[in-house]
């Protein structure tokens, strides 16, 4: 298998579920680091078959309650986790702390499990998203922002309050039903059990 080259199991994730909203942090600098990430060329959630059709459960459960899912990042290539940990390695650029890591420093971030040096997402099914509300995209309070490295994002935080819990809660309730696995550090973040390509890091361009 050539992780370098797309894999014909992998879809764009538009295809399956038209009506997905698709905000890829990494295709703009307003992340964590600051730039646009390496092999993000286009705005384009690319999942495995098995993931993409999973996710689609979930969004056909949440369209009766006039809600729906935005993606903020699917595949991504092994590169990008490359320049992840280059950018961590890197401790006079502290541009994004503030925003995103007030209270940890660099290498606490891949110490406390929010980024590794292998990604599940290499892997190409598992997806970072939240919830919006369809009739005009307005994204639910969560309690944090998308890729925030501190412990109120962690998936029980006790720092967030009951409208913002029911909202995480919602959103796990319908990825676990849908046969997606949390982890604890994240609330956004979510990997489909038995996935397709469990040992394989891909690093093919989304293109």
């Amino acid at each position: 298998m050539d992780k370098n080259t797309p894999q014909t199991n992998f879809v764009d994730l538009k295809e399956v579920i038209a009506d997905a909203e698709v905000s890829l942090a990494y295709t703009s600098s307003n992340n964590f680091v600051g730039q646009i990430i390496d092999g993000y060329q286009v705005n384009r959630a690319l999942l495995t078959q098995e993931a993409a059709v999973a996710l689609r459960g979930v969004q056909t459960e949440l369209k009766p309650l006039g809600l729906g899912i935005k993606i903020l990042d699917a595949y991504r290539p092994q590169r990008a986790v490359n320049q992840f940990v280059a950018w961590a390695k890197d401790t006079q650029d502290l541009s994004t702390k503030e925003a995103f890591y007030p209270h940890l420093t660099k290498h606490e971030i891949f110490d406390q499990g929010y980024l590794f040096v292998r990604s599940s997402h290499s892997r190409g099914s598992t997806v970072d998203l939240t919830l919006i509300k369809t009739e005009d995209g307005t994204e639910l309070d969560m309690g944090s922002a998308f890729d925030f490295f501190d412990e109120i994002s962690w998936s029980d935080s006790q720092d967030i309050d009951s409208l913002q819990r029911s909202n995480r809660e919602l959103l796990r309730r319908l990825m676990t039903k849908t046969r997606f696995e949390p982890i604890a550090t994240e609330w956004w973040h979510f990997s489909l059990a038995n996935e397709p390509y469990p040992d394989t890091y891909f690093d093919f361009l989304i293109t």
